[in-house]
């Protein structure tokens, strides 16, 4: 029985592999894109453990999105941490659903508390489809991994302005401390669209950059429904 609010369900679904795979962390991180006619995106994610053994000491941001997100588990154990409550998932527990507005994390478990020769964990990574522009997608995924890149690997600094627009971007909105109380969802969106979105756009930060987009048109159309992002949108980059 889950301890978390998430629903937990043990569904088989079909995917079919794409032709798309991306690396990111010197190898630690690879996602292959798999099409799924229900899912706003579908991926295999495969953590390196030894690759990634400097990287997955650390904790990814504690976020939320505005959409379903679900998780299925292939090979290994990864944790899942949501609304403060931490489980280690295994195939054995089949598809997780965290639902819109759960603030949650993903992470491998450490390489000596995995089964015996495990040393890459593996796992199904899709969204449910939305009304919403901006809802997870390949194209956040991408954008968002290739900027950790620039941060984690070539130690460039973190600009948040960077970070909200992005985020803004794939429906993604950061935790905020407990002391914003019932508000603090409202307040997240909210920095997400005025600072990251307007004020990010203004500055010249876009959410979505060619060098690391595979789908430029895709691109190009979420962020034409933006005032302020529109002037990004530049098809001839494609070229």
């Amino acid at each position: 029985m889950c301890t978390f609010s998430f629903r937990c369900l043990i569904i088989i679904e079909s995917y079919e592999a794409d032709l798309a795979a991306h690396c990111s962390l010197k190898g630690a991180v690879g996602a292959v894109l798999l099409d799924h006619p229900d899912r706003s995106f579908a991926i295999e994610a495969s953590l390196d453990l030894i690759k990634g053994s400097e990287f997955f000491s650390q904790r990814p941001p504690t976020h939320f999105h505005i959409q379903d997100e679900y998780v299925e588990v292939t090979q290994g154990k990864l944790i899942v941490e949501a609304d403060g409550q931490e489980r280690v998932l295994t195939a054995a527990d089949g598809r997780v659903v965290i639902k819109p507005y759960e603030h949650h994390s993903l992470y491998p478990i450490a390489r000596e508390k995995q089964d015996d020769g495990v040393t890459v964990v593996k796992f199904l990574l899709s969204g449910e489809i939305t009304d919403s522009v901006f809802e997870l997608n390949p194209v956040f995924f991408e954008n968002w991994y290739k900027y950790q890149d620039e941060v984690v690997v070539k130690g460039k600094k973190v600009i948040l302005i960077q970070v909200l627009s992005t985020f803004d971007a794939g429906g993604t909105y950061i935790t905020l401390p407990k002391w914003f109380g019932p508000c603090k969802h409202v307040v997240a969106i909210a920095l997400g669209v005025v600072v990251g979105r307007w004020i990010g756009g203004l500055l010249g930060y876009q959410p979505f950059y060619k060098e690391w987009t595979t789908d430029w048109e895709l691109a190009c159309r979420k962020m034409e429904t933006s005032l302020f992002q529109r002037r990004f949108a530049d098809r001839s980059k494609g070229k």
